[in-house]
């Protein structure tokens, strides 16, 4: 067994008894490692203590309850493993800056410490071929696009600072908060026909220390409009990183994580750059109801099309 096999079997453990007190020694025993190399090794490959990822995990599942104003918040905390509402509270506010009454009166898009597929991080794919694993599935291909592809949206400006990186991490998600703003205004858009959404980070007029992040819909043409911003996927050749998932919100949180992570370890593998000069969309795909699918557009180096 590989060293991220035997912490792959404790991770899923984990998952499956959240609500439970797990010990070190039965961890341990699952991963066949001696209580002391166990720990070193889980928090080499998780990148957490064992005790603080079983935190941030019982408390990613509080958090799917919290909305339901039907259920007290102790009854939550000790459904999920806490030992008490306070407990729950503190950890709640040292992760996000709010309690969790004030998250259930005002709820916000949060980013919350994702369960790793650590196979992610050591198996290696060829492109056409698909890599199943923990619930995901992953394809990557290359795709030549010769005529620009429009899109019709909004932007936000998000600070440095203020953005989490999802699955690394907790805190308020900044990026939510601008497509929770589109999907207020996306049906005053002339969508196209079967068409796309995607979301992009990139310069633009943002002040310093800060990005633009464009959310928006296809549309038929380059056209302009006095409340929308515009974005285009530029003519290129483009490895496209393909992925499904269980559930739309294991989507667009856990998953899209993953899938960036390991799309960097897969170019790297296979001899290839992202252009840096082009910026790299996240595509989804809204009009396929039978699945769970998005894809992230990664522009290779030296391959414009003319």
């Amino acid at each position: 067994m590989h060293a991220w096999e035997a912490i792959q079997r404790t991770v899923d453990f984990i998952e499956d008894n959240l609500e439970k007190e797990t010990e070190i020694e039965q961890l341990a025993n699952i991963a066949y490692l001696s209580p002391f190399y166990f720990q070193r090794l889980f928090t080499r490959l998780v990148k957490k203590p064992v005790r603080e990822y079983i935190k941030l995990r019982r408390l990613a599942l509080a958090c799917k309850t919290l909305t339901s104003k039907n259920v007290r918040i102790l009854d939550i905390a000790l459904d999920c493993g806490f030992s008490s509402h306070e407990f729950l509270t503190k950890t709640f506010k040292e992760a996000f800056g709010i309690t969790p009454d004030q998250y259930r009166k005002n709820p916000v898009p949060l980013v919350q410490f994702s369960k790793p597929a650590l196979a992610l991080n050591y198996v290696m794919i060829d492109e056409g071929v698909p890599l199943i694993t923990d619930g995901i599935v992953l394809e990557f291909n290359r795709k030549e696009i010769k005529e620009p592809i429009f899109f019709m949206g909004i932007n936000g400006i998000v600070k440095n600072e203020s953005h989490i990186f999802n699955g690394e991490t907790t805190g308020i998600d900044t990026l939510g908060q601008v497509w929770e703003k589109f999907h207020q205004q996306q049906h005053l858009i002339p969508m196209k026909i079967g068409g796309r959404t995607l979301d992009v980070s990139y310069k633009g007029e943002a002040p310093e220390n800060c990005f633009t992040f464009f959310v928006g819909t296809e549309v038929e043409a380059n056209i302009d409009n006095e409340i929308f911003a515009k974005w285009q996927v530029l003519p290129y050749t483009y490895v496209i990183c393909g992925f499904e998932a269980e559930s739309f919100e294991q989507l667009v949180t856990d998953t899209i994580y993953k899938a960036w992570k390991y799309s960097y370890i897969w170019l790297k593998k296979h001899g290839l750059s992202v252009d840096k000069n082009i910026t790299s969309p996240e595509m989804y795909y809204p009009n396929l109801s039978d699945t769970n699918y998005m894809e992230l557009w990664l522009a290779i180096e030296n391959n414009y099309v003319e």
